[in-house]
């Protein structure tokens, strides 16, 4: 063999040892980085009530489009869900049924509710969407509220079967996540259920969770049963506490006291929030703008997941 290409060999085959080298020393919970000073990849679970295209741009349904491709463009893993509400087009949008994933039940307030799952491809970045479905809950003109602006009177148990739809599907995808994203109150429940029904479950042990407000308030409060409806075996009534009415801001409240970090989707944000969110000692990114959030937003989960708490991102 020529000199010159046994030179290029030994350097190839000494680059990819050192890389194997990190795999394997890699433990549960820490985040490795390369010998670049990069991070290893990891893996995002974006959990958002609406994404454009399938709903109208909105300041959560554009980061719901653009974050998880940006983030995916840098060489990371990404699962997207949203509701499959009854305003959008499936032949437009090219849904269909995963047939593997639908077909369990959740019990919701003693009641069996079909769970059906849909995907659908967003092409120009190359990625895909998983929808949650239910016709009982989701088969509607409208998303939250009816046509007179009034919000439906089963919101709550919608977002239930929304929440622990979407970790349902997720452990029959056996795709463990290494950070969950919440984004909008109707996700608000999924941290909850992380870190008390589920944090047993080897998928999502050692899972980060980070919740991104938005000012996205509901007018009134959910019914008072939502707390009984809200249990499952794991969730004690201490840890509904926070949740001191049922309100929005009780439901905010009940979304941070579980989340690992926050992210303040909206520019104004009712300050009851960021008052909670510094008297917990959250991890807080404020809010950034359209040119910047795609980095500011991977700055940060490189910190969360570093345990990096009130970093400089």
């Amino acid at each position: 063999m020529h000199k010159i290409h046994k030179e290029k060999l030994t350097a190839f085959l000494l680059n990819n040892i050192q890389r194997i080298s990190v795999v394997q020393n890699e433990s549960p919970g820490v985040v490795e980085r390369e010998n670049d000073g990069r991070m290893n990849k990891y893996k995002v679970l974006y959990v958002s009530q609406e994404i454009t295209p399938y709903l109208p741009e909105s300041e959560i349904s554009k980061v719901a489009r653009y974050l998880p491709q940006g983030v995916q463009e840098k060489g990371n893993e990404i699962r997207t869900f949203m509701p499959k509400y009854g305003n959008i087009n499936e032949r437009r949008n090219q849904l269909h049924e995963v047939i593997r994933l639908s077909g369990m039940n959740i019990i919701i307030d003693e009641t069996d509710h079909p769970l059906i799952i849909k995907v659908a491809s967003i092409q120009a970045a190359r990625m895909q969407v998983y929808f949650i479905e239910n016709e009982d809950y989701f088969q509607r003109k409208f998303v939250m509220e009816d046509e007179e602006g009034r919000p439906f009177a089963d919101n709550d148990e919608r977002a239930i079967f929304f929440a622990r739809g979407v970790l349902e599907t997720v452990k029959k995808l056996r795709w463990a996540p290494d950070i969950v994203h919440c984004l909008g109150w109707f996700g608000s429940l999924v941290p909850l259920y992380l870190k008390k029904a589920y944090h047993d479950d080897p998928i999502f042990t050692n899972v980060k969770v980070i919740y991104s407000v938005y000012n996205d308030k509901f007018e009134g409060t959910l019914k008072p049963a939502f707390r009984e409806k809200l249990m499952l075996d794991g969730i004690g009534g201490e840890d509904l506490e926070v949740m001191n009415d049922l309100s929005w801001e009780g439901v905010m409240k009940l979304a941070l006291q579980h989340s690992d970090a926050v992210i303040y989707g909206s520019r104004e944000i009712p300050e009851a929030i960021p008052a909670f969110v510094r008297e917990r000692g959250l991890q807080a990114l404020e809010y950034q703008d359209e040119e910047n959030f795609i980095d500011a937003y991977t700055n940060f989960y490189e910190s969360v997941l570093n345990g990096k708490i009130n970093a400089d991102v």
